[in-house]
This record gives structure tokens, C-alpha cells and sequence, in this order.
């Protein structure tokens, strides 16, 4: 298993959309594997590939204390949405900053797991909030894109402040 490099905004490559899995191979186990070490070492709750530069519809999610009951969904999809809840979310990819978002409540979502079956279910709470986060990495969107412009704004100055500040490791 490998530590993958997580992008982080305004990476360009942040906004490329991910193409479906054609065949569960392998390669998509190593990497929903690398995946998972890297949401981990990060202290994160879910990824999805193009966080990790590669445009592959495969997220993974462990919302467990412990670590022990991850998820992986290949070519993930959002059958159908109710409700609205608004939460904190921040990311993997826009690190150190949390802001509120409004969301389904509710979700019915089809994917297909590492076996290559076919899997409906139900989501609520903050599985289906983690779900609609990574499915919109998978399409090129950031959750800061439903932020208003002052606030991604605001953002953009506080990131171009600290590049300007950044000591070099040596």
C-alpha cells in the first residue's frame, strides 16, 4: 500500500470529472487500498479518486471511530434526494477550513462494490451528506462552490496569504 499526494484547491486538476470504472480488477483494489491508507493518514472521513489526480469514479468513506468499516463505491450515482439538511463540511482538499452547506437530507444511491455487484441503498445523516461531498469530487465540484462569492473569496485570500508564508522544508 502507498500514500497518495491529495490535491489541494485551486488545483486545476481538482475540476477534471472522473470516468466510470469499466472492470473491478486489481488495480481498482490497490488503489481503493492506497485510497483508504491515505483518508486515514489525512484524518479524513471520505475520498475520491480525482482528489488523488486520478480520474476514476471510485470514492471511498469510513465514518467508523475505529477505522474498521470502510466503503468503497465504484461509479457511484444519486438515484433520487429529499429533504435539506444544512451541516459543517470541510475536506481533504480545501484543508484547515469548514463551512456550512446545505445538502439532501435524504439519498437513494446506486454503486458497485469492490465484488463488481450492483448495490442500491438508503443514506441519511452524515453518510449521505459524505456521499453527495465525494459524488461531486467525482463531477469536478468542490463543496466550497456552494458557498456564496465573498466567501470563496475570502478563502482565496487566506490561501494566497499562506503560500506567501510558507517556510521550506529543507
Amino acid at each position: 500500500m502507498a500514500l497518495l499526494e491529495v490535491l489541494h484547491f485551486p488545483d486545476s486538476r481538482l475540476r477534471k470529472k472522473a470516468v466510470p470504472v469499466e472492470n473491478v480488477d486489481e488495480n481498482c483494489h490497490a488503489l481503493a487500498k492506497d485510497m483508504l491508507e491515505t483518508m486515514y493518514a489525512n484524518r479524513g472521513i471520505g475520498l475520491a479518486a480525482t482528489q488523488v489526480n486520478i480520474q476514476k469514479c471510485l470514492v471511498v468513506i469510513d465514518l467508523s471511530e475505529d477505522k474498521n468499516e470502510s466503503m468503497c463505491l465504484i461509479n457511484p450515482e444519486i438515484l433520487s434526494s429529499e429533504g435539506t439538511e444544512e451541516s459543517q463540511e470541510g475536506c481533504l482538499s480545501v484543508p484547515e477550513y469548514y463551512e456550512m452547506v446545505t445538502r439532501a437530507e435524504k439519498i437513494k444511491y446506486r454503486y458497485m462494490d469492490l465484488n463488481g455487484e450492483v448495490i442500491e441503498d438508503d443514506a441519511d445523516g452524515l453518510l449521505a451528506i459524505c456521499i453527495q461531498h465525494e459524488i461531486d469530487h467525482l463531477d469536478g465540484k468542490l463543496f466550497i462552490d456552494y458557498l456564496s462569492p465573498m466567501k470563496r473569496q475570502r478563502l482565496r485570500k487566506k490561501l494566497d496569504k499562506q503560500e506567501k508564508f510558507q517556510v521550506p522544508v529543507l
